[in-house]
């Protein structure tokens, strides 16, 4: 584990798009080997857009020594889960927390979540919305120690996709 003193977390910026796509794709190819590594999703495909210009979205990127070491985002709810309803209800999904091995277990997944909450809590978001997987290791404890609760577990075999919101204000 590296001491993550080192490390500083900015906002990202249209200059960081190349390198931060970059960063997620390869940790996103390490965590997810089923997925096809040469498809480029959608958000980071327009990442300037979605990430960098106006207000939906936003982006961090933690660098020690100048390189990247862990990112994460948030975006717009998109509604394309049928069993949650959001709607009139100001929810971001928080995606791409990334972090190098040898940063894990450091806190710094926690520091970028807490600069994505703070800023979320400015934006006048209510709701952080995410899913993630049971095969992810500590994943779902994670989420929990930051506030999340457990919406739903999807009984797919291989996924089992396990969504998760924390609300950010007092109106659940």
């Amino acid at each position: 584990m590296m001491n993550s003193a080192c490390v500083q977390i900015t906002r990202a910026t249209g200059e960081d798009g190349d390198e931060a796509i970059g960063f997620v794709m390869a940790a996103r190819a390490e965590m997810f080997p089923m997925l096809d590594s040469r498809v480029l999703p959608a958000d980071l495909q327009r990442f300037a857009q979605v990430y960098v210009q106006g207000q939906a979205g936003a982006f961090w990127l933690a660098r020690c020594a100048g390189q990247i070491v862990a990112a994460v985002g948030y975006l717009p709810y998109d509604h394309r889960f049928a069993q949650f309803d959001y709607r009139g209800v100001h929810t971001v999904e928080i995606v791409r927390l990334f972090v190098a091995p040898a940063f894990r277990r450091s806190g710094l997944a926690a520091r970028l979540c807490s600069e994505l909450r703070e800023h979320a809590i400015s934006q006048g978001v209510e709701v952080l919305y995410l899913h993630t997987h049971p095969f992810l290791p500590g994943a779902i404890r994670f989420w929990e120690r930051q506030g999340f609760t457990v919406t739903d577990i999807e009984s797919d075999p291989v996924w089992q996709t396990t969504h998760m919101q924390c609300w950010l204000t007092d109106m659940r």
